[in-house]
This record gives structure tokens, sequence and C-alpha cells, in this order.
């Protein structure tokens, strides 16, 4: 039998077959097509170009971490220091000197601190006052320190030593996050050096469950350190001849940057003093945004004034200033403190 031999089509017969294959519409379409889709991968390229970086930063932006906060400008150091000084008091007929305490200086427990039973309490009085007490004449001048005085000021933390073993705190105590700064625990008790005035510098006493940081502003009222006699541990005075720089204090009303400490101890729970007696504390500062003005105390007076003020305690113990209170000013020419 003869066999039979189907001739292959050749490359340009496959192409014939193919284009008559399909309809004659989508042989007008893909010309028409690519027309189309040249000029919009041009322009698309391009759009997305700048589309997609602003759709990025849109998104990253959106998730990304909250800026950072800007610090809070800490306030001035003084440049006026709050200075130790009297008050001078002419004595009238009849005085007595614990008469004179208690009405003048509203010290209560005056007949208590200094009595004849402990001569070298008396002793210590009359070299305070300037004069016997037991030989007190009308016309006397006699210098009246205030009794167990309270310090208010602010100040830069430069050292931070704990009186326990070190720990350390996240600030704030809960939600902590990695970002969050740390701060030493001091709930047991520390002693901070702060830098109140240019070249003066005071180790405040504190105990606080607030964490603390180097670099932190502290606002503080604090007991000042008194002047030591012997055999005569509650001896009410500082020494006017002592000098603030390098003085150890203790803190009773306490904040740590913008953050009070209504769980710190009140000034009349620090040991010696007469506030619950006297009903109230004497209290040593500086007017100013730096000091006084703080507290919010209406004194009215020229900023950068040292002055003498009495706080009235309530019943928990709590020191305020009320109109009326007996407020002193500091006389550079006479170097003693004269009523406002």
């Amino acid at each position: 039998m003869t066999r039979r031999f189907q001739q292959r089509s050749t490359p340009a017969e496959n192409v014939g077959i193919i284009l008559r294959s399909m309809p004659w519409k989508l042989l007008l379409l893909i010309p028409l097509l690519i027309l189309v889709a040249i000029p919009a991968f041009y322009y698309g390229t391009h759009a997305g170009q700048k589309a997609f970086p602003s759709l990025t930063n849109y998104f990253y932006n959106l998730t990304g971490p909250p800026a950072t906060a800007v610090p809070t400008p800490q306030p001035p150091l003084l440049t006026t220091l709050p200075q130790f000084g009297s008050l001078l008091y002419t004595v009238q007929g009849g005085d007595s000197c614990d008469e004179i305490l208690t009405v003048q200086m509203h010290m209560a427990d005056a007949s208590t601190i200094f009595t004849d039973v402990k001569p070298n309490t008396v002793k210590a009085l009359d070299t305070s006052l300037g004069q016997d007490c037991h030989a007190l004449q009308p016309d006397m001048v006699l210098t009246l320190s205030p009794q167990y005085p309270l310090l208010a000021f602010g100040g830069h933390i430069l050292k931070i030593e704990p009186i326990s073993p070190q720990q350390v705190l996240p600030t704030p105590l809960i939600n902590v996050t990695p970002q969050q700064q740390l701060g030493v625990d001091c709930s047991n008790g520390c002693l901070l050096n702060v830098l109140i005035s240019s070249g003066v510098q005071v180790n405040l006493s504190v105990q606080t469950t607030l964490p603390i940081k180097v670099g932190s502003w502290v606002w503080a009222q604090a007991t000042l350190a008194r002047k030591t006699v012997k055999n005569f541990d509650n001896y009410p005075y500082v020494d006017p001849l002592a000098t603030l720089n390098g003085m150890s204090l203790r803190a009773c009303d306490l904040q740590i940057g913008g953050t009070h400490d209504d769980n710190s101890l009140s000034c009349d729970q620090l040991s010696p003093n007469t506030i619950d007696d006297d009903n109230g504390a004497w209290l040593l500062g500086v007017t100013g945004s730096n000091s006084l003005d703080h507290w919010q105390y209406p004194l009215h007076l020229p900023a950068g004034t040292s002055v003498l003020l009495w706080l009235t305690a309530d019943g928990n113990g709590n020191l305020h200033f009320h109109k009326g209170n007996p407020v002193y000013r500091y006389d550079q020419a006479s170097h003693v403190y004269v009523r406002v």
C-alpha cells in the first residue's frame, strides 16, 4: 500500500491560520489597547513615585510613636539667699522672757524649753536675746529669733544617695514602657545634694515614694539645722553665723518636678519642734517665682526679698499662710528683720 505523507504548514501559513481563527474585532482592539497602555504606564509610574511615599509617611505617622514632649523649663536658681536673723523687741514694763517669747514669737513652750531647772538652757537664751532674762528693764532691746524655723526653696538635684540599698523604680509606677526614664527608690530615705543658688548646695534628707532622678527640680520646705549647744538637744535656734552652703536639712513638704508628694511627712512630724503646741511655724524664704511664689503666698513684695513669715497649722499639722499673719523682711542695713 502506498504511504501518504501530510505536508507540514509553513510559519507564514500558521500565522494566517491563527489570524483567521481570531475574531476581527479583537484585531482592531489590540492596537487600541497598546496606544492607551503606553501613556497610562508612563504617567502612572511618575504618579506612583510621588503618591506611594506620601501614603507611606501618612501611615507611619499614624501608627508611629508620639512626638517627644517638650520638657517644662525649670525655674531659675535663687540669686538672693534666705537670711538667718532676728527681729528686735523693746522691753515693756512688767515683761518677762517667757511672756515675750509666747506673745511675740508664738512660742507656747518657752517656759518648758528654757527653764531654771536646767540653768544652761536659760544661759543659752540670755546669749540669744543679748540680755539677762532675770534682770529685764523697760526699754531694753532684745533680739528675738524664730524657733525651729523652716526654709522654703527650690533647686536642681545634683546627686542622690539612698539610705537603704539602692533600688530602681520606673516612672510612673504603672504602664511601664522601655522608653520611660528610671528613678531612685527613696521610700526608705535618701540624701539629695541640691543646688539652690550659684555655688550654694544643701543636703536634703527626704523620704518619699516618688521616684527621683538626677537633674530633676525639687521644691521643699525643710527644717533648718539648729545650733549645737552642749547638754541642750532641743535648742530651738539656728546659729546666726551659719551658712546655707553644705547645711543638712530635712524635708517635710516635698515636690519633685510637677508632682507633689501628698503622703510625705508634715513638718510637725519632724522632731524636735513646737509646731503643734505653737499652732504654727516660722518660715524663711525669698520672694519670687523660684521660691515663695511657688506656694502662692500673697506677700506683694519685690522679687528677691528675704522674708520671715508665720504659718498657721491646721488640725492635721499642715501649714498655711493667712492674711494678717506676721510678715518680716530682712533689712540689709541693720541686719535684722523688720515688720512689713
